[in-house]
């Protein structure tokens, strides 16, 4: 008992050891930036009307820093899929939300699905986009869940796995679809850009939704016996 306690003391002395290494080599880099740095706006601002939107920040992370956005969206997935690796979904208790819960997502869940399709649309000229929709989306999902909501089962298996990886699979497909007219991996033609990232990001909108969703249940939906 005595040897398990000093292996865990010194397994937490460790962690906190490498905890601060890693918060003073962030605060070295963040005190050796350079203050007269102008960074990347400029060169951003000057080839703007070419990504196909307004907004500098989309343009960012759907054309010329797509990688980003695309990774981001596998390491969603892959969440997921550790999440689902745990097991099927525990039994809840069927109760009632009550009368507050009850109105209070009749009323919000509406204005959640009106506020998502918002910020995705006002992405391409303000701040929003897919990640910002599909976050408000994810919560109206786990707010109907809150309320004793769930999905069925004969809706739980290829149907729900498609809407997932519908987000990742269409950002590839557009972006390897450039290659095939002879620009390169997620290089957008200026003059079909905009219609591009607002597919991707309408694409990508559904999926972040249900996949936040989906990791608010702890596990692996039930699927029905005939799927």
């Amino acid at each position: 008992m005595t040897d398990n306690r000093k292996t865990g003391k010194a397994l937490r002395l460790l962690l906190v050891s490498l905890l601060c290494a890693i918060a003073a080599w962030l605060g070295y880099a963040v005190l050796g930036l350079s203050l007269s740095h102008v960074g990347l706006g400029q060169l951003v601002g000057a080839n703007l009307e070419a990504s196909g939107v307004s907004h500098p920040v989309t343009a960012v992370l759907l054309n010329f820093r797509g990688y980003d956005t695309l990774l981001e969206m596998g390491v969603l997935l892959v969440a997921l899929l550790g999440v689902w690796s745990l097991g099927g979904m525990p039994d809840y208790d069927e109760s009632s939300p009550g009368p507050v819960l009850d109105i209070l997502s009749r009323l919000l869940i509406p204005m959640l699905m009106l506020v998502a399709g918002y910020l995705l649309w006002v992405g391409a000229h303000a701040p929003g986009g897919a990640f910002q929709a599909g976050s408000v989306l994810g919560a109206a999902g786990v707010l109907m869940m809150l309320a004793g909501w769930r999905l069925d089962s004969r809706f739980a298996g290829l149907l729900l796995r498609v809407v997932m990886v519908s987000g990742l699979g269409v950002f590839v497909m557009v972006s390897t679809a450039m290659l095939l007219i002879g620009n390169g991996f997620l290089e957008f033609s200026p003059p079909m850009a905009g219609e591009l990232i607002l597919l991707i990001e309408a694409v990508a909108t559904m999926s972040i939704g249900a996949t936040l969703a989906a990791l608010f249940l702890g596990s692996r939906p039930a699927v029905g016996p005939d799927k």
